[in-house]
Order: structure tokens, then sequence, then C-alpha cells
């Protein structure tokens, strides 16, 4: 071989099980899941399959968390934010200090922000930039307060789900 010449490597296509295996994986780092909780959700959608399809169940279990409902509210900028605010202990939620960002919130929650940390300087500039965010329609936002109520359950068309969830369905039914 020259010296200097480099040699380009083609590309090889990837197999459908290889696809399958980094929708999951988008989806899972996309939410800050382990693997074992991330298949909890798949197999609870599956199996609770009534009058809603799989992919619209997994995609509400996953919006049901607290640390994504925190990250929906405004509060956080990405879900590893909002995580850490959870965790950290600056949500209430009706009322409660819960520190489980895999707590499933239900309808008619209040999330708020914990009164000792609402002076905080990040908290106050959040409160800034929330008079200018847009809730999705399942979450009724106070923006005065900083609070919001879990007036329903996210759709699979406002979650906006990144990845192709039925390649996600199709690696956990091997």
């Amino acid at each position: 071989m020259q010296k200097g010449v480099v040699r380009k490597r083609r590309a090889s296509q990837l197999s459908e099980y290889g696809k399958q295996l980094r929708e999951k994986q988008n989806l899972k780092q996309e939410y800050n899941l382990r693997e074992r909780q991330f298949k909890t959700y798949v197999e609870k959608s599956l199996a609770n399959r009534g009058e809603k399809s799989s992919p619209e169940l997994l995609m509400q279990f996953l919006e049901q968390r607290l640390d994504s409902a925190v990250f929906r509210m405004g509060l956080a900028k990405t879900r590893a934010q909002a995580r850490q605010l959870v965790s950290h202990g600056h949500v209430l939620v009706n009322d409660r200090k819960l520190n489980i960002p895999s707590y499933s919130i239900k309808q008619n929650d209040v999330i708020s922000v914990h009164p000792s940390s609402k002076d905080c300087k990040y908290f106050t500039e959040v409160f800034l930039s929330l008079k200018k965010h847009e809730a999705p329609s399942w979450i009724s936002l106070d923006k005065e307060k900083g609070e919001a109520k879990i007036v329903g359950f996210s759709s699979l068309e406002e979650s906006t789900p990144s990845v192709e969830l039925s390649m996600v369905f199709e690696f956990y039914s091997r």
C-alpha cells in the first residue's frame, strides 16, 4: 500500500434486528431509562391493550412519568435535567415532596415547585421563560404559580416519538 493513501470502507447495511435495536435504544435513551424499566413499560403496554394500541399505551406510560411531566411543563430544558430536579426534591405532587422520577402521575394530580426552591436563581429564570412556554393539552399550566394540573393523558400525536414504535415492539416480540 502506498504511503498516504487512505482506503474507504463501504458502510454495510444494517440488518432488520440492527434497525429494531437502534430504534429501541434511541427511545430508551430519549427517556433516560434503563433496560429493565423500559422493557417493563413495553410489556405493560402489550398486556393492557384495550381500546388503545400498544404504541399509544407505551407513549402514555412514558409521558406519565413524573420527570417527563416536569419536562413537558417547561421546568427543565431536558428530561435528564427534569430527572435531576425531581431527584433533588424540588418538585411536589399534590403538596407532597416526591423524589422518584419514575412516579406515575394520575389525572387531577397537581405538580408544583417546592416553596423553598422557588427563591433559587434557577427557578426565577425558569418562571420567566415559562411565560413563553406552551404546555401540551393534557397539562393545565398556571404560569404565574409555576404549577400544573394533569387534566388528561397524552395522545400519540402529542408525544411525537422520534422513533418508529412498531420496530420497538418487533424487537421485543423475538
